[in-house]
């Protein structure tokens, strides 16, 4: 015969794999966001380009080399002819440029790992938020201190949402949105400044789950 505590073994399998499965879940939920599996993300390039030196040293505008950012929802990768406009000059002989020379004689784009990545089933503009004040700096972070791009920031839903809900708190002025160095004075003049044009942009604080899931 059994012993009288093996009536209960099944009630406390089925606990224990419950309390498991629960934990299994909990982890995957907490850890597996875009703040633990993209944050640091930072590919080899086929190409060595250097924010720093490019954006932080020589100030050129991100618009540049991305061109479609304030007309598209995509913001555009550089191209080899589009870097030769400098470089024809500038180390038109360097063995580094050697695929970059070869893209712009072809016409075949520089073949550039994508770094930031939304899920397919997210709808972002680039156009509809720098249009609107909303700096580069707000979702890449401080990219012109790299000399290799990365992801440096979380990009994930809550992430997103602390801005649709409190747009005041992020929105600058147009002329600063590609300025990634800009700060406002304090954070009392940004809530009176982001208050200020979000009223004149009729800025609406957008959390339905339609703003970005159509």
């Amino acid at each position: 015969m059994f012993p009288p505590s093996t009536h209960r073994l099944p009630q406390r399998l089925l606990a224990g794999g419950l309390l498991a499965g629960a934990s299994v879940v909990a982890g995957v939920w907490y850890y597996f966001t875009p703040q633990y599996t993209r944050v640091g993300y930072q590919p080899v390039q086929p190409v060595a380009f250097s924010h720093r030196t490019h954006v932080g040293q020589l100030g050129m505008d991100c618009r540049y080399c991305h061109p479609g950012v304030e007309t598209s929802w995509y913001s555009n990768l550089p191209s080899g002819q589009s870097c030769m406009n400098c470089h024809n000059q500038v180390l038109r002989d360097d063995a580094r440029l050697a695929l970059v020379r070869a893209s712009a004689g072809s016409g075949r784009p520089i073949p550039w790992i994508q770094i930031h990545r939304l899920p397919d089933y997210v709808f972002f503009n680039h156009a509809v938020h720098v249009n609107r004040g909303v700096s580069c700096f707000d979702c890449h972070g401080s990219i012109h201190e790299l000399d290799e791009s990365a992801h440096l920031k979380p990009l994930s839903m809550a992430f997103c949402l602390e801005c649709h809900r409190r747009p005041e708190a992020f929105l600058r002025p147009p002329a600063e949105v590609y300025h990634l160095d800009w700060r406002p004075e304090s954070p009392e003049q940004q809530q009176a400044d982001g208050s200020k044009l979000a009223r004149e942009w009729n800025v609406q604080r957008l959390d339905p789950c339609s703003a970005c899931h159509r």
